[in-house]
């Protein structure tokens, strides 16, 4: 920081400006939460080799959500899905071929309510005849926004007992977002929830 003697009246007002300036305060709802999940213990996960679609593929709640359950976001999700469990030796099986595993993917939109705090005033700077300053004030209000979670299961179709479960959570894109960006975020999920795939 300079010595004051050298602070001018230009520095200062670059000072006001900055403590002018809106305090950012980042919504809980833009982090990414980490990924959950919960496993069988005492299944041997290495047997499991081949995966088929569980009946429906993909649940939405609540279906009636356009944003979010569309024929687009389920091609999205069993594309992206296929990747994943490939990339972990997990192979699609073809046709009537039985399956180790069954796989479900459910969405789940819901509004969320979070406080935001603006911070304005506080300033401090030199204007000439002397340094002074003004008070600082606080303005809160509440935004809404819609959180998505994704949550993928895996059932073993033997005996049809769930073995494993991923999911996490992420705010929900807007009508505004570009469909590469909507395929982006949701690779991007389900890459995430199938990493702690196999769980060791």
């Amino acid at each position: 920081m300079l010595p004051m003697r050298f602070l001018t009246s230009d520095s200062g007002l670059h000072l006001r400006t900055l403590f002018l300036a809106s305090t950012v305060v980042l919504l809980s709802a833009c982090q990414t939460a980490p990924v959950e999940r919960d496993y069988d213990t005492s299944r041997d996960f290495t047997q499991y080799r081949t995966w088929s679609w569980a009946e429906p593929a993909v649940s939405f709640t609540p279906q009636d959500d356009p944003r979010v359950a569309s024929d687009l976001t389920s091609q999205r999700l069993r594309q992206a899905v296929t990747d994943e469990l490939e990339a972990r030796g997990l192979r699609l099986a073809a046709g009537e071929q039985s399956a180790d595993l069954s796989v479900q993917v459910d969405v789940i939109s819901e509004e969320e309510e979070d406080q935001v705090t603006t911070t304005f005033g506080g300033s401090i700077g030199y204007w000439g005849w002397g340094w002074g300053g003004g008070p600082a004030y606080s303005q809160s209000h509440s935004v809404d926004y819609q959180m998505l979670t994704l949550q993928v299961d895996l059932r073993d179709t033997d005996d049809g007992q769930l073995v494993w479960r991923g999911s996490e959570q992420e705010r929900l894109w807007d009508a505004a977002t570009p469909p590469v960006e909507r395929e982006r975020q949701i690779r991007t999920m389900v890459g995430r929830v199938l990493s702690a795939y196999p769980p060791y």
